[in-house]
């Protein structure tokens, strides 16, 4: 482990400076500042490609203490820019772990600072919003703070971003069914967590994942049962490819489920707008109402944009009935959509992570909501197909 502590700087693009002590690699980074408000799941979030190109901040205190083990990470490498944290652990102690969590952010080469009031900036995140930002260590740190703000402000912003194909994977592959096959699904891949098509395969569904450039005529090659879009980062309103490819799942009939950004372009293709929240939510803590069931789950979440629908009424669209499924307790945000077609069910998804890497798991139902709604999509075609006989 690393244990000579440098001087760092953290940089707002507002101008406000935060100076730390070097973590993890040393050098310069740039992205979006956001928080989480995990206690835990450390690993799951920083190997989370939604976070690409975003600078986390932990607000838990003391990050570090379980390690890093082989066996929790959502894709094959951390994804983001920058890691702030306010008192690393001197020294990882878990059974799983292989190495400590510094080691591992120095051998992917990502740029953390540490030793800083995390407090105080999340509590400017909060007033000021989400912005971008540089982490400064080693020599870089040394450079005029003129220098550096502009190194800040040259960066990109978030809004505007198209960064899912950047994440996603290149080429088609299969996750097989754990057991007896039941369905075949599509999966168009946005940044998917490996969690995801794990919980499908553990429910008898063999999983065809496609790139996020995927063609109708890719989803259709696969024989879907149902067909699913994938978490992501980047703004949505970039995302028109892959909305005209959901409107043309929806106009072939196929159910549909959505998470995150799966969501986000259920909402682009039913006609709704996105936004960008102010500082949006991370974390695994987030109280979300299903209000088809009345119930409160407790759910993970990354995201930094929503879905600009009505939380009252339906909206009708050429693939049926449109309403908000799911609601943000904390701030009324749209965090789930649903389609009804003759009062049936055909396309649903929701702005959260029901595969819970790092938990909670109030909302693994939705994997098997969907597969009911495969199952009575299923059948309704056996019996038209009867009927027609």
């Amino acid at each position: 482990m690393l244990t000579t502590r440098e001087p760092a700087v953290l940089v707002l693009e507002d101008g406000r400076t935060f100076t730390g002590r070097a973590y993890g690699h040393r050098g310069s980074t740039v992205g979006e500042a956001v928080f989480s408000t995990g206690m835990t799941g450390y690993q799951e979030t920083l190997t989370d490609p939604s976070y690409h190109r975003q600078v986390v901040v932990m607000t838990a205190p003391h990050v570090g203490n379980t390690g890093w083990n082989d066996e929790d990470d959502e894709s094959g490498r951390i994804w983001v820019a920058g890691y702030v944290v306010r008192d690393p652990a001197l020294r990882p102690s878990n059974w799983r772990s292989r190495r400590s969590l510094e080691d591992e952010l120095d051998t992917q080469g990502v740029v953390g600072i540490c030793e800083l009031d995390t407090r105080a900036l999340t509590r400017h995140l909060r007033e000021r919003g989400a912005m971008r930002v540089g982490i400064f260590s080693g020599d870089a740190a040394s450079a005029p703070r003129e220098r550096l703000l502009t190194q800040v402000i040259d960066s990109p912003p978030m809004a505007g971003a198209s960064l899912a194909e950047q994440v996603a994977t290149d080429t088609a592959y299969v996750v097989p069914a754990v057991g007896e096959k039941r369905f075949t699904v599509a999966v168009v891949d946005l940044g998917i967590k490996a969690m995801t098509p794990q919980m499908m395969a553990e429910r008898g569904i063999d999983v065809h994942v496609l790139p996020a450039t995927a063609t109708i005529d890719d989803v259709r090659a696969v024989g879907p049962d149902g067909v699913f879009f994938s978490n992501g980062p980047g703004d949505p309103a970039t995302a028109e490819v892959q909305a005209e490819l959901l409107r043309e799942v929806l106009g072939d009939g196929t159910p549909y489920f959505g998470i995150c950004f799966g969501n986000q372009i259920l909402g682009k293709a039913l006609g709704f707008g996105t936004y960008k929240l102010k500082y949006g939510h991370r974390g695994i803590n987030q109280p979300v109402m299903d209000r088809t069931t009345g119930k409160v789950e407790v759910t993970a979440h990354n995201h930094g944009f929503a879905v600009d629908a009505p939380l009252d009424g339906d909206t009708e669209t050429p693939y049926g009935t449109a309403s908000v499924s799911h609601v943000c307790l904390n701030d009324d945000v749209v965090e789930g959509l649903e389609v009804k077609h003759d009062g049936q069910l055909v396309a649903f998804s929701v702005q959260y992570h029901p595969e819970a890497a790092a938990g909670p798991h109030d909302a693994a139902y939705l994997f098997d909501r969907f597969v009911d709604l495969m199952a009575g999509t299923r059948t309704s075609d056996t019996t038209q197909e009867g009927v027609r006989a």
